[in-house]
């Protein structure tokens, strides 16, 4: 069933592929800037990638992705040092650290929350890149099996789950999907050469551009988000007394299973679509909550409620590359990012990349250890520069970034079309925000509907027009069943109630 020696073998060339000067350079420089982001509130990793996606075409493509990797899981890092310290989350995914670990700074242990947090993100990337490792090869040699009704069905099911973890109304959410999918149908039709909403214009034959879309949608929409929001004269709060950075005994006895417990939730819902880091923290906080019961001081800086969200977030941050990889599925908005950044390299994300692109596969994955030591080195050490670094006010911070998001896209094809396209989703990004629609159902539908239209036609090519196909195969009818069941979830108030309540929270 599992083939540790060509596990251990696949890791070996991994490291050896990770460990390349230049890739430890990029992934260090990955995970401080993730680092960054996570401490600076409202910006955000995806919106970071984004902008940054463009320079990365110049690296090659192990090394590109090393460095978007390095952001994302630095991102979720960074994020928990604000939040403890100054109970600002940096990210969203460390909300709920604001509870337990502004508790603990309050308190005098402001330096043993941040280890806590930064060792129980440890310990679940660790085990997240394990996760990967053992399992990719086994998913990968299962969906290599799949036929284009299988293929077709999961990605249906992606998109439903993603509309059913989206933030906000569901209504909102699946007018982002249709209009990602009306998006996607930009250009040229695969089958008969017709051209589809291209108004006449050259650039557009191709389809949209995929850099400039999400540039406009998470860079320059935050970038006006940021500025309506600002105020003048609006410094951070200060920060509560750090103390020491070891945990006690008793801390770490109270963190150790907690951490556990948080990994093993994050290893698994940083497969689905549409959870990830967010929804990952959040349930890992209310089991403990549950099992904290009335005792202790839970929500009152417990270090239990430091230690399971901020291995949750890691552990789904982790195992999010997992469908990535294996089924060519993108999890969230940043894995659509990713899927991207291949396809522009001309790498198809699928079961064959580890056959096909060992080297980028392995390599990856290896890094990804890599980054979390590194994060370690960067976070405990450096906590008082990141504190220093809320001082600098956003006022001064957006030119640099308008400015590194439009060269950079005027780099990529030197086209104003693009640099006018990023404007224009720009825009649309804010009025977004503005009518509360999240955009990650938008970016995966625009990702996902090329591919879903190809894998239906072939469907319909192969069964001869014959509908039944679906129903017919075991697997596609395994993943109907379940998206179907999603459906009737979002109708059924009960789950509505509890899906409202848990993003309320």
């Amino acid at each position: 069933m599992f083939d540790f020696g060509a596990i251990f073998q696949g890791l070996g060339l991994g490291f050896g592929v990770a460990a390349i000067p230049v890739n430890i350079l990029f992934c260090f420089l990955g995970c401080l800037v993730g680092t960054l982001v996570g401490v600076l509130p409202g910006l955000g990793p995806t919106a970071t990638i984004a902008i940054l996606l463009p320079m990365t075409m110049t690296l090659s493509p192990v090394t590109g992705l090393i460095t978007l990797a390095g952001i994302y899981y630095g991102a979720q890092y960074g994020g928990s040092t604000t939040s403890i310290l100054l109970r600002l989350p940096g990210e969203a995914s460390s909300v709920v650290t604001v509870l337990d670990g502004h508790g603990m700074t309050r308190r005098g242990r402001g330096g043993a929350a941040l280890a806590i947090a930064a060792w129980g993100s440890f310990f679940a990337g660790t085990v997240g890149t394990l996760f990967i490792a053992i399992f990719a090869p086994l998913l990968a040699e299962v969906v290599l099996k799949f036929g284009a009704a299988e293929y077709f069905m999961l990605m249906v099911l992606g998109l439903v789950a993603s509309v059913v973890l989206a933030q906000g109304s569901v209504i909102r959410a699946l007018a982002m999907v249709a209009i990602g999918l009306l998006l996607g149908m930009v250009g040229t039709d695969q089958n008969s050469g017709q051209y589809r909403y291209t108004f006449d214009s050259l650039e557009l034959l191709n389809g949209l551009p995929f850099v400039p879309l999400v540039v406009g949608l998470f860079g320059i929409a935050d970038i006006l988000v940021a500025l309506e929001k600002s105020r003048a004269g609006e410094e951070p709060q200060q920060t509560g007394a750090i103390g020491k950075l070891w945990p006690t005994r008793a801390e770490a006895r109270r963190a150790a299973p907690a951490a556990a417990r948080g990994t093993l939730i994050g290893l698994f819902l940083g497969l689905m679509p549409g959870g990830g880091a967010l929804m990952s923290s959040f349930v890992a906080y209310s089991l403990e909550k549950r099992i904290s019961g009335k005792t202790g001081d839970f929500g009152n800086g417990d270090p239990a409620g430091v230690a399971a969200p901020e291995a949750a977030n890691n552990a789904g941050a982790q195992t999010a590359f997992l469908p990535l990889l294996t089924l060519g599925l993108p999890s969230n908005a940043v894995m659509a990012l990713m899927t991207g950044a291949m396809l522009i390299h001309g790498i198809i994300p699928g079961p064959r990349i580890i056959s096909n692109q060992p080297t980028l596969f392995w390599g990856l994955i290896a890094s990804m250890w890599i980054g979390n030591l590194m994060l370690l080195i960067i976070n405990l050490p450096l906590v008082g520069l990141w504190v220093q670094m809320l001082k600098i006010r956003y006022r001064y911070l957006y030119p640099i970034i308008l400015i590194v998001s439009l060269v950079g896209i005027y780099s990529v094809e030197y086209s104003v079309m693009h640099v006018y396209l990023t404007a224009m989703f720009g825009i649309l990004g804010y009025v977004m925000n503005r009518w509360k629609c999240e955009p990650a159902p938008l970016v995966l539908a625009f990702v996902l509907g090329p591919m879903m239209e190809q894998y239906f036609r072939r469907a319909m090519l192969v069964s001869r027009g014959d509908l039944g196909i679906f129903i017919d195969r075991p697997i596609s009818l395994f993943l109907l069943l379940i998206t179907v069941a999603l459906l009737v979830g979002i109708a059924a108030p009960h789950f509505r109630s509890f899906r409202n309540k848990a993003f309320a929270e």
